[in-house]
Order: C-alpha cells, then sequence, then structure tokens
C-alpha cells in the first residue's frame, strides 16, 4: 500500500475523526478531573492514573476505528462494508454527509466546556483583584458570534453557540453574565469592547467568529477584558 492510498484509507475509515474527537474529550475529562478533584481532596495520583489511562486509550481507539465501521446494521469489520452502494454506485461516505454535523456539535460543546471550566478556575483563585467601581466583581457577556462567510447558513451557530455558552455560564452562582436581549442588541455591529463593557457593565467580553473553508469549519473564540480591551484567552 502506499502512502497516498493509506491516507485515504485512513480517511475512509474514519480514523482521522476518531482522533480529533478522543483528543478533545480527553483534554475535558483531564480539564474537569483537575479542577473537581482538589475540592473532594482526591489524591493526585487518581488524577496521573486517569492522564495514564487516556494516553493508553489513544492508539487502542484508532486501531478500533481501523478495524470496525459503524453501519445503519450495526457494527461491522470493515473489510465487510462494501465502500460503494450497489444501488446507487456512490460512495457509502457521501451518504453519511448529514453526519459531519454531529463534529459540529462536539466542537461547541467542547468549546461551551472549555470557557466554563476556564471561569471555573478563575472564580476559585484566591486573592481576585477588586472590580472598578460599578462592576460587578465577576461579570461576563457573551456576543454573538461574528459570520466572517456571510453565509445565512451558519446563522444558527453565530446565534446559537453564545445562547449555549450563556446558559453553561449562568449556572456558576458567584459570576454575572448578561442575558441573551442584552447582548444580541450587538449583533452586526462594529462597536468597542471597551465601549460595550461599559454599557453593559461588565468586566469581561467573550466574542467570536464563525468562517466556512469548503467542506471545513472553523470556530474562534476570544475573551477580551473590557476595561483596556486585551485579550485573556482564546
Amino acid at each position: 500500500m502506499n502512502p497516498g492510498t493509506f491516507f485515504a484509507e485512513l480517511k475512509r475509515r474514519n480514523v482521522y475523526k476518531v482522533a480529533v474527537a478522543y483528543a478533545v474529550v480527553g483534554w475535558l475529562l483531564v480539564q474537569v478531573t483537575t479542577q473537581v478533584f482538589p475540592i473532594f481532596e482526591i489524591p493526585n495520583w487518581a488524577l496521573r492514573l486517569i492522564v495514564l489511562a487516556i494516553i493508553i486509550g489513544f492508539p487502542i481507539a484508532l486501531v478500533i476505528a481501523w478495524a470496525f465501521e459503524l453501519t445503519p446494521e450495526g457494527i461491522k469489520h470493515t473489510e465487510d462494508v462494501d465502500p460503494f452502494d450497489s444501488r446507487s454506485g456512490q460512495v457509502l461516505s457521501d451518504k453519511r454527509v448529514s453526519k459531519n454535523r454531529t463534529w459540529i456539535y462536539v466542537t461547541l460543546i467542547g468549546a461551551a466546556l472549555s470557557v466554563a471550566l476556564f471561569f471555573i478556575g478563575r472564580l476559585s483563585a484566591p486573592g481576585s483583584s477588586a472590580s472598578p467601581a460599578g462592576l460587578s466583581e465577576k461579570s461576563i457577556a457573551v456576543l454573538p458570534f461574528e459570520n466572517q462567510n456571510r453565509d445565512p447558513n451558519n446563522d444558527y451557530l453565530c446565534d446559537g453557540i453564545p445562547e449555549s455558552i450563556i446558559n453553561s455560564l449562568s449556572e456558576l452562582p458567584k459570576l454575572k453574565v448578561m442575558s441573551r436581549n442584552s447582548v444580541f442588541h450587538y449583533k452586526g455591529k462594529e462597536t468597542d469592547a471597551q465601549t460595550i463593557g461599559k454599557e453593559l457593565k461588565v468586566q469581561t467580553l467573550l466574542t467570536g467568529r464563525v468562517t466556512q473553508r469548503g467542506d471545513g469549519l472553523t470556530i474562534g473564540v476570544e475573551l477580551i477584558n473590557a476595561q483596556d480591551n486585551s485579550q485573556l484567552w482564546g
């Protein structure tokens, strides 16, 4: 098998997708354990054991992705799956285009959890600095994401991602999160971060952008200090 055929086979067997999904889930699991374990005074060796299990499981997941394939009839050996649909002559992967949205949802969930975990870490950190007068000590506004391609088909993502993050962050009792109606007032407007911070009386802003490149979708997120317009994360 030449290298070109090998990499094409990796793509057909969804090995790339499994690797990305495993990395995202593994990273989130490590983030959750590092935040939660100290609260329950769980020893550090347990965290090291989880990290070791994630590392060991990575090649195992790739081997399983190579050897097996999920079909409408259930899990089958890849060798037993005909890469062509005899009824239409099209590659089966073309029939699974609708499933690509699953990977978008994985990315959205990962982004929302990452932001929530970031704030959990900040809120639990001791010695936080005092807030300027008139501002809540811990406050954020999640702005509508920018649709860089101006593609109407991506509007639901540009609106849905901020809503999901707002709902996730609202679960944190010590964090003031501006409502959807307050932040969506700025949709489509080029307003300076400091101006928005003063108008909404918040310390930080979460902004994002959605970019479509062919069949791929890129989502970028930034956390901005509304007091001096500096980037905190992203």
